[in-house]
């Protein structure tokens, strides 16, 4: 499996969960081994010109935090796309670190339905108008070198066309929503036949009370024979005994018997988070 994320180039500058998952890539128990990040860049973030976006050179400046690669690939050019992706799938496999992929892009028709670009970026966008769609600068290439005819090309826009025209007019009957025809992958006995999950019922997770005494008592203990234990936490330590005696937990202890009561069951527990390992909470 290989994540990949896909991104506008002023979220990737603009956003702080950018920053946070390239911070978080290569932490032990959180990697991804590798994430390959996408970068649509069209040049603008809806209407904004870069330089009132950000302030370093490339929205993909970012990725430096890490020492990721960046690649600065021409969109126009679809083969030079391919040979870059494949270079950072090859990058992700044997490093197993973060890889960026910047296509230098625009976009035709605005941000939206709703936008004219024309208002805020008339100069750019009467560049746009004049550039000839990568569909057709690919197509006049291959036709050019003879690896497709035009009969050839014309055939598969008309057969992709028709898909995408079959597909509307099938939706148009589709009346009901199912909602598990969206997961990957439903579970079984999860929805009932018209897609809707069934009443959940919580199996019973009670244990005995011989079961929450042992784990009580070896969450009172030190594991290490004749190991010196600093004299504020041999008092918690003891006090835990004492509510596991007198059967009474806090919040601490009742953690420990969650955390204890599924490692009894062969079930890993990692903690993270903030003080953790001192157990603050």
């Amino acid at each position: 499996v290989m994540s990949i994320l896909l991104h506008g180039d002023a979220a990737f500058a603009g956003q702080g969960v950018v920053y946070e998952t390239f911070h978080l890539s290569d932490l032990p128990s959180y990697t991804t081994n590798g994430t390959i990040h996408v970068v649509v860049n069209n040049q603008i973030g809806f209407t904004t010109d870069p330089r009132m976006a950000r302030s370093s050179p490339y929205p993909t400046d970012v990725a430096r935090v890490v020492n990721a690669p960046i690649f600065h690939v021409n969109a126009d050019d679809p083969e030079a796309v391919m040979y870059v992706c494949s270079v950072a799938a090859e990058w992700r496999n044997t490093f197993n670190k973060d890889v960026v992929v910047d296509l230098v892009c625009y976009r035709r028709r605005g941000h939206n339905e709703m936008d004219e670009p024309m208002f805020t970026q008339p100069l750019m966008y009467k560049q746009i108008h004049k550039q000839v769609p990568v569909l057709k600068k690919y197509a006049d290439k291959l036709i050019a070198d003879g690896t497709v005819t035009l009969q050839e090309f014309e055939e598969e826009i008309a057969k992709y066309d028709r898909i995408c025209e079959e597909a509307y007019t099938r939706s148009k009957d589709n009346k009901i929503l199912h909602i598990k025809h969206w997961l990957d992958s439903p579970w079984p006995g999860f929805f009932n036949v018209d897609g809707e999950p069934k009443s959940m019922s919580c199996p019973s997770t009670g244990i005995s009370e011989d079961l929450l005494n042992h784990i009580g008592s070896v969450a009172s203990s030190v594991p290490v024979k004749d190991f010196k234990i600093h004299a504020g936490l041999s008092r918690i330590l003891r006090a835990r005994l004492e509510m596991t005696k007198n059967r009474v937990v806090d919040w601490a202890l009742a953690e420990y018997m969650a955390f204890g009561s599924f490692l009894k069951e062969g079930i890993h527990v990692r903690l993270s988070g903030q003080d953790v390992e001192r157990g603050t909470f």
